[in-house]
């Protein structure tokens, strides 16, 4: 892939290639994210790819503290983008151009388009949230489940029910965690809209089911990585 960056790079990044792919997994809370990349890993190794796997909050920096500052409710919007902002700058370091150069196919549990949505929903300057995540790499593919508010309900509630950020509860003024849950995760909706349209994304329809959610995502992560010889025959 090559190696491009939306701002500044990070330091040392003299490459102008890398023999991996960088493929994104985005969506809205619920939409089943975790569940496609588990099966695309299972497949593209299947395949012969060397493949690594990460997402937001994995740090070795900063994941605990982002955890722990989150129990108590408190983050204001710009505390909460420059504490993700260390944790993805660690990993991009430490995890994901090392499987780059290494050749792996890096999927990625959201990338920096969530963490824009999130801060801007909340009212942060949009120029001053992209030149915080300036130094992330463009991927080699921005994979988008769209899902709408009817189907992801109730996956929200049959996994593990409504989450307090994710439901806009540090701001958005609502008691009741549902109605917070809906006019929250709508306005998402609309920035990711927004967003998609800026950075490139790939759409897959998440509202059907686990396997036809997957059978657009393998046509599509086929085609990203047709250039990429695999390591096992």
């Amino acid at each position: 892939m090559k190696v491009s960056f939306y701002g500044q790079a990070l330091p040392k990044i003299t490459e102008k290639e890398y023999p991996g792919k960088l493929i994104v997994m985005e969506g809205p809370d619920g939409v089943g994210r975790s569940t496609q990349i588990a099966l695309l890993r299972e497949y593209l190794e299947a395949s012969g790819y060397a493949v690594s796997s990460t997402g937001l909050k994995r740090s070795e920096l900063a994941a605990q503290g982002i955890e722990e500052a989150k129990k108590g409710h408190t983050m204001d919007p710009i505390t909460m983008g420059l504490f993700y902002a260390a944790d993805f700058a660690d990993r991009l370091e430490r995890e994901i151009i090392p499987a780059l150069r290494a050749g792996f196919v890096v999927l990625t549990d959201r990338y920096i388009y969530s963490l824009i949505a999130r801060a801007e929903v909340r009212g942060v300057n949009p120029q001053w949230i992209r030149e915080i995540y300036g130094f992330a790499l463009v991927p080699s593919a921005i994979m988008y489940l769209r899902c709408d508010l009817d189907h992801l309900v109730p996956r929200v509630l049959n996994a593990r029910g409504f989450d307090y950020w994710e439901s806009g509860m540090d701001y958005m003024g609502y008691s009741d965690f549902y109605q917070s849950y809906l006019a929250y995760q709508q306005r998402m909706l609309s920035k990711f809209a927004a967003l998609g349209k800026e950075f490139g994304f790939i759409d897959i329809d998440a509202n059907g089911s686990i396997e036809e959610v997957f059978s657009q995502l393998r046509q599509a992560v086929e085609a990203c990585v047709s250039d990429l010889r695999p390591t096992v025959s």
